[in-house]
């Protein structure tokens, strides 16, 4: 059995490093990003003006940055489920890359 396949619809910045996400399912998520703001491709988003540069892919249905970072929609749609595991390896990529 597989999982189901989210598209992030629209999103808006409620927030410094925040957004608030809409899926097709009708469900919003609120996701504070600055726990896993790390590592070679992540850590650049710590710079504000980037990050609020986030746009919305209409072909892979989520948000993107222009440093190529991304995330799968079904991560961000249940990232209650996924939020501590990510913030424990971004302090590992931090580790790595301090």
């Amino acid at each position: 059995m597989g999982h189901r396949l989210y598209h992030v619809t629209d999103f808006r910045i409620v927030g410094d490093y925040m957004l608030q996400l809409t899926f097709d399912d009708g469900a919003q998520q609120t996701i504070d990003f600055r726990p896993i703001l790390y590592g070679e491709l992540l850590g650049p988003l710590r710079d504000l003006r980037l990050f609020n540069q986030v746009t919305l892919d209409p072909i892979a249905h989520t948000v993107v940055w222009s440093n190529g970072a991304d995330f799968d929609p079904e991560t961000l749609r249940h990232w209650p489920q996924y939020a501590d595991e990510l913030a424990t390896r971004a302090r590992q990529w931090s580790a790595v890359s301090g």
